[in-house]
């Protein structure tokens, strides 16, 4: 199944696989196995591969690169995520998206990758010392090179959309959108990307495990939904949902793709898997059609706003433009 990003944007496989988990993002990795999940998931027709420069401090851009040597580079669309800052703890730090920095981070992720371009670039989240018409004209400077092909965006609300839209084509808008996150339906995000042909790629669609995965482990404890009385509600809101899935021969996690698929041809689902057997499991989502009244039923067990505690811990929270702009 592919679909077109955007007006302009390429053409790419549903779901796509998102690779921050490949490096420890949410516990131990091989980097073996971690090789085998990303040509599983190529050699069973899969095209889009996210990441980011400070995964891993790059080293999950080397990772891809081992996994993608002797491959026809045209047939992975590689969309690389850049300006997020890291203490040498491995902590946040901010961003950086000046233009000289833009520049900067671009070129050590071609060296990691070991490519000559990435098919899409975007801020990881929006600078508030930078205002976005010089970060991604910079990209669309970048575009005229030839080392990037298209311009993303990431956790961005309304208002800095058109304001990016008006510098250069943006291919896609990567934020958070599952069952328990629906924040861009009633915010002007979506009906913005919409009115201006812009795709969404959206993560968070297992809302970290919540959502037939194994919650509440390791580092996921810092997330408010994964928090007492939260994580218990959230835990029985999701509940009903597994008799749909068993109903259908599907696992919550495939329903919870499929959910996300259905909401519209300018949405593709992004993944993250660390084994082969998840990359079945994603990929088996393709094939999960959802009824009208499928879809009816699974909305009205867990509606708009139904989670409690917020995706991000506070701070976090403070750094998204996507939880501050409105249209």
């Amino acid at each position: 199944m592919t679909h077109t990003l955007g007006t302009n944007g390429p053409t790419v496989t549903s779901p796509g696989l998102g690779a921050m988990s490949l490096s420890g993002a949410y516990g131990p990795t091989d980097d073996e196995e971690s090789i085998r999940v990303v040509r599983h998931y190529l050699d069973s027709g899969g095209t889009l591969i996210d990441t980011a420069d400070f995964y891993g401090a790059g080293d999950n851009e080397m990772l891809l690169a081992r996994a993608l040597h002797g491959r026809d580079r045209e047939e992975v669309v590689l969309s690389v995520k850049f300006g997020a800052l890291l203490t040498p703890g491995g902590m946040p730090a901010g961003c950086d998206n000046r233009p000289a920095t833009v520049k900067s981070s671009l070129t050590y992720s071609l060296h990691r990758l070991r490519t000559d371009h990435v098919d899409i670039y975007r801020p990881a989240r929006l600078d508030p010392q930078v205002p976005i018409e010089d970060t991604v004209g910079t990209i669309q400077e970048l575009v005229e090179a030839g080392y990037v092909r298209h311009i993303g965006l990431s956790e961005v609300g309304a208002q800095t959309i058109r304001r990016a839209a008006a510098v250069a084509p943006i291919s896609d808008l990567q934020i958070e959108y599952s069952l328990l996150t629906r924040d861009i339906e009633g915010n002007q995000i979506l009906q913005t990307c919409r009115e201006l042909g812009i795709g969404i790629t959206a993560y968070g669609v297992l809302a970290k495990g919540l959502l037939g995965g194994r919650a509440a482990i390791g580092n996921r404890a810092i997330f408010p939904r994964f928090q007492g009385e939260n994580l218990a509600h959230n835990r029985a809101l999701v509940a009903p949902l597994q008799q749909i899935a068993d109903a259908r021969g599907s696992t919550l996690a495939q329903l919870a793709i499929a959910w996300v698929a259905a909401q519209g041809e300018d949405i593709v689902p992004v993944v993250g898997a660390r084994r082969t057997s998840q990359v079945e499991s994603m990929l088996g989502a393709r094939h999960l059609a959802l009824s009208a009244a499928d879809l009816d039923q699974i909305t009205a067990l867990v509606p708009a706003g139904a989670a409690r505690g917020a995706r991000y811990p506070e701070a976090a929270m403070a750094d998204l433009d996507s939880e501050r702009s409105a249209g």
